[in-house]
């Protein structure tokens, strides 16, 4: 499979996930915040959840679109032995501040499905005298790359929390045979500069947008954007956000729902000007800069055609800082017009249904489109069924500060 994607909103052809394991267990309150959990979680509600979506995803993916458990490559790629060697050089050395050395030589001697247990729950034996905090934020695949056009971004993590997570997506991409096409189209970020994919939308072929986050510095949004330029885009808007843990990637506050319709957190992207700054390459002169008033106006630009923003949580003030705090505005896009979230954000829900959204939740949507049957089911397909948004549950799953887009690394669209 070739690793390819230009937009936010072509049909989805490949998807890496991690469906929530026994990591998400091994969280405690006297951890959580360490671990960038608010509460902790139900791992079995949480996988239920999870799945649930998976199944949608399926259901509107072609029949041979494939979605990839993340753990599922690594375990692959740690079949050989050389690989889980270095690996664990890597771990010793990227995690100094856990000081693994004394045990590097017993990491190098475990096979694939232990050194890959010990990498996520932190843990070598079950009764091991050596143990880490677990990974729990693995579920959110969405921070650990980004494909842009038929490149790779792999970024470094802003948190030590998340450093392992991140080696893992790096392993993957180096070995493993899905990588093959972006191999020698990696960009890549110094040490010391952070950029994580929750901050990284891809527009179009030639516009992307990188968030300036609490994660993400502003060299390593500097050193993307200069190497982006390479490969054919053209314009990178940088869009300063709140440096708050509710807004700590631009998709929290900001995702697309259609090539041309887009849900905002408006305290943050309508209510909030002079924001944006519009990076471009203008050949031996280097980088040039521009600023904008506001993201909808820089967008609109550079597009060449009219936006429209949909309100997350809808009119009411506090309703939009609900909806926002559980990932209203945290939409994943599976096909145009064709997008899933928590179920919980109902005012978000109505806004979709303004603007001309069939709101369906994921029972009626399945039992409409899941297959074909005596029932007179009938398969989903986006270009016949027009704007859709599917709701399904994350009672669980939103605990963790993270909604569909968040769970999700897109590596093909059409």
């Amino acid at each position: 499979m070739k690793l390819h994607i230009t937009s936010e909103t072509g049909r989805l052809q490949g998807v890496i996930v991690h469906t929530p394991g026994p990591e998400i267990s091994l969280v405690d309150p006297e951890t959580k915040d360490e671990l960038l959990f608010d509460d902790i979680i139900f791992e079995e509600d949480a996988r239920r959840e999870h799945l649930d979506m998976l199944e949608l995803f399926r259901t509107v993916m072609p029949d041979d679109a494939p979605i990839l458990e993340l753990t599922d490559l690594a375990r692959e790629t740690m079949q050989d032995a050389d690989i889980r060697r270095s690996f664990a050089e890597q771990l010793s050395q990227e995690l100094y501040f856990e000081n693994l050395h004394p045990v590097l030589e017993d990491l190098k001697q475990l096979d694939a499905d232990h050194l890959l247990r010990f990498t996520i729950e932190g843990r070598i034996h079950e009764r091991g005298r050596f143990r880490l905090h677990p990974t729990p934020n693995l579920i959110f695949t969405r921070d650990l790359a980004a494909v842009v056009g038929d490149h790779i971004i792999l970024p470094n993590a802003a948190k030590r929390a998340r450093v392992r997570e991140f080696l893992l997506m790096e392993l993957i991409a180096r070995h493993h045979p899905l990588f093959a096409s972006v191999r020698e189209k990696t960009i890549s970020i110094p040490k010391g500069q952070s950029l994580e994919g929750g901050d990284v939308l891809v527009v179009s072929e030639k516009v992307v947008l990188v968030g300036m986050s609490e994660r993400t510095t502003f060299s390593g949004l500097i050193h993307v954007a200069e190497q982006l330029f390479a490969t054919g885009v053209e314009q990178v808007l940088a869009v300063d956000i709140p440096k708050k843990r509710s807004s700590m990637h631009l998709d929290t506050i900001f995702t697309f729902a259609d090539d041309d319709e887009c849900v905002v957190f408006p305290q943050a992207i309508t209510e909030t000007e002079h924001n944006v700054v519009e990076i471009y390459s203008s050949g031996n002169n280097g980088v040039q800069v521009q600023t904008h008033v506001s993201l909808k106006q820089a967008l609109e630009q550079v597009l060449g055609k009219p936006l429209h923003f949909i309100r997350c949580g809808g009119e009411r003030h506090t309703d939009q800082l609900r909806e926002q705090w559980t990932d209203g505005a945290n939409l994943f896009c599976l096909a145009p017009g064709v997008v899933v979230g928590y179920e919980r954000n109902t005012k978000t829900f109505e806004e979709l249904d303004k603007h001309g959204y069939r709101v369906m939740d994921q029972q009626s949507f399945l039992g409409e489109f899941q297959g074909v049957d005596d029932a007179g089911r009938k398969r989903f397909d986006p270009e016949k069924e027009g704007k859709v948004a599917i709701m399904f549950e994350g009672h669980e799953l939103c605990r963790g500060r993270g909604g569909a887009r968040c769970m999700t690394l897109p590596v093909l669209r059409s």
